[in-house]
């Protein structure tokens, strides 16, 4: 079941495109669950799906389309390391190789203490800052040296 304040999110949202059109909301609907509980289940899925009208194979299909969905509890501070192409270039596998020496995790693991969850992730834009991560899809951090991975760690650790 969604909470109150999730449904309250979703019908601000609603507002910006068609009555007829409510499933134009999933991307947010499913943005406000991660929001709230972290990570995104498969009975979520099914309760967006239900709110918006919608089956719940089409939000399923979004949800496991883009890289910012946790569908598996991922930590308190989630990075997702970009590893395509541009950032492969620029030291993205070494970004990821460090982080993994750091945390002691791998790609899709969690730390023990629940504290930090790693992924990889598609294009994040911002090509000319590469080697890019994001922490929880909120902040974006770019050039990523291990110097900066640390200090990154360090904040994140004291949150």
């Amino acid at each position: 079941m969604l909470s109150a304040h999730i449904q309250d999110q979703i019908n601000r949202e609603l507002v910006k495109y068609p009555a007829d059109q409510k499933q134009s909301a999933v991307m947010a609907a499913l943005r406000f669950v991660q929001d709230e509980k972290g990570w995104i289940s498969n009975d979520d899925m099914t309760d967006i799906a239900t709110f918006l009208g919608m089956a719940h194979m089409a939000v399923y299909e979004v949800a496991t389309f883009y890289h910012m969905y946790n569908l598996k509890p991922m930590g308190k501070n989630t990075l997702t390391v970009c590893t395509n192409l541009s950032c492969t270039l620029c030291g993205a596998l070494d970004t990821v190789k460090y982080i993994e020496g750091k945390l002691g995790i791998g790609i899709g693991e969690v730390t023990a203490d629940g504290k930090f969850g790693l992924r990889e992730g598609e294009c994040m834009g911002t090509c000319i800052d590469a080697p890019l991560l994001t922490v929880n899809n909120k902040k974006l951090c770019g050039r990523m040296t291990p110097q900066k991975i640390d200090a990154l760690l360090s904040e994140l650790d004291k949150s």
